[in-house]
């Protein structure tokens, strides 16, 4: 069995060196790698090699900044503003209303950012400004709840993170957009019902009723932004455009509906727009560089065969596997972020889950929804402090109010691994065959 060379081992400790001292991630995946190709005499041409290869010559990059872009732009409008009276409308009079509106409109705005952070940050003040305001709730648990529910924006397409897993596994984007629907779904159902529980507990609120028949003018003036989850699945899903070119597509109708259907985006707004997502861009490229050229030398150095046949050796049945890579995953969602642990250990742990016979699709998914629950993990978890600095509140009161949901999270996250059909159902209404060609 292959051992683990000298030059590796001194390149992962430069680059675990390179994290600590605060060096984006990136940069110390690159520089570990040269460190590595310079010790085993290679050419560190090879790094600017691998990033031409893999940054330059994979149409499925371009969605990323697309998606950014279009998740930007509707942050700077006042689409997230009239999603959130729609669904105050519809859901805002039970008990606890207020924290199932925040549930709701997650769902939806999911269908629109394909990103956690923009789901939180768009949504993040409005909703801790509607649930503290006179006491209502407390800054923890707004903050917490908000945080959750963001949780749900990677996993109902579209979604980055699944674009960047097609990246690493060459499985079809389209196929994984619709495995993550009814696991989304189910995610958010299971937070309404427990949010259903705890406000009888905890005698939350109940919000003065929107009059019905208020309903179908609010409804009218949502539409737009309700439309373009409809606008994107149709485009991929009927043949119309690829993800990428939907990605692409939800960019411009962002654009229309903020600057020309609600006049709410002028060109400073398009402009700060345009640059945060360039910086984002940036910031997640340089993440895929190093990962690329650090996925380079893990494959010359054939960690993924060794674990793999590690692995193999204990004999091990795809369920038992899929269970240690969920516990993997969450150990690993606790420190590291998430970005990196789907660019750099997942692709280590593909060879095995294939060998085993287990659906790529299926495994994107569970992989992708570990990662998501990453996010609000302590001590890492990057929601936790997104909302920590937008509430003010502290960072244990939030964590606090947090924990129960991440268990009943972890809980979808069982169903998820121990029945596949939750995940494969809807791509196979689609002509999907498990192993087969995909979208």
């Amino acid at each position: 069995m292959t051992t683990i060379s000298l030059a590796f081992s001194l390149a992962l400790g430069l680059i675990t060196v390179l994290a600590f001292l605060g060096l984006p991630m990136g940069l110390a995946m690159i520089c570990g790698s040269v460190l590595y190709l310079l010790m085993r005499g290679q050419d560190p041409g090879i790094v600017a090699e691998q990033f031409l290869n893999g940054m330059y010559s994979n149409y499925i990059m371009l969605a990323v900044p697309l998606f950014i872009l279009a998740a930007e732009i509707m942050n700077s409008g006042t689409l997230s503003d009239r999603l959130l009276k729609w669904c105050d409308a519809l859901v805002g009079r039970f008990r606890g209303g207020l924290a199932q509106v925040n549930v709701l409109q997650s769902i939806v705005f999911a269908g629109m950012s394909g990103s956690a952070v923009a789901d939180a940050a768009g949504s993040g003040k409005m909703m801790q400004h509607m649930m503290t305001q006179n006491d209502k709730y407390t800054p923890s648990y707004a903050a917490a709840l908000t945080a959750v529910t963001a949780v749900i924006g990677p996993i109902i397409p579209p979604s980055i993170p699944m674009v960047l897993y097609a990246l690493v596994a060459d499985t079809s984007i389209g196929y994984l957009f619709l495995g993550g629907v009814v696991p989304g779904l189910l995610m958010a159902g299971f937070m309404m019902v427990q949010i259903a529980i705890t406000a009888r507990v905890r005698d939350f609120p109940v919000e003065e009723p929107v009059p019905l028949r208020k309903l179908p003018r609010m409804t009218w003036e949502a539409l737009p932004v309700l439309f373009m989850p409809i606008v994107l699945m149709y485009g991929i899903y009927g043949g119309i455009t690829t993800p990428t070119e939907a990605a692409a597509v939800a960019a411009a109708y962002a654009l229309l509906v903020s600057a020309v259907v609600y006049r709410a985006v002028k060109a400073p707004d398009l402009y700060q727009s345009v640059l945060t997502s360039a910086k984002t861009t940036a910031s997640i490229g340089m993440l895929i560089a190093g990962a690329l050229v650090f996925n380079y030398v893990v494959t010359v150095e054939n960690i993924p065969r060794t674990i793999s046949a590690i692995l193999i050796s204990w004999d091990l049945n795809p369920i038992t596997f899929l269970i240690i890579v969920n516990i993997i995953l969450l150990i690993l969602g606790c420190v590291l972020e998430g970005t990196t642990i789907l660019l750099v250990i997942v692709p280590v742990l593909i060879p095995t889950a294939q060998a085993l016979g287990i659906d790529m699709v299926h495994f994107g998914v569970v992989a992708v929804v570990n990662i998501m629950l990453g996010l609000i993990t302590p001590p890492y978890g990057l929601l936790l402090f997104i909302m920590t600095r937008i509430s003010g509140s502290p960072m244990k009161h939030i964590i606090g109010d947090v924990m129960p949901f991440l268990w009943t999270l972890i809980g979808a996250l069982i169903l998820f691994t121990f029945v596949p059909e939750t995940v494969l159902w809807l791509p196979k209404l689609f002509g999907y065959v498990p192993g087969g060609a995909g979208l």
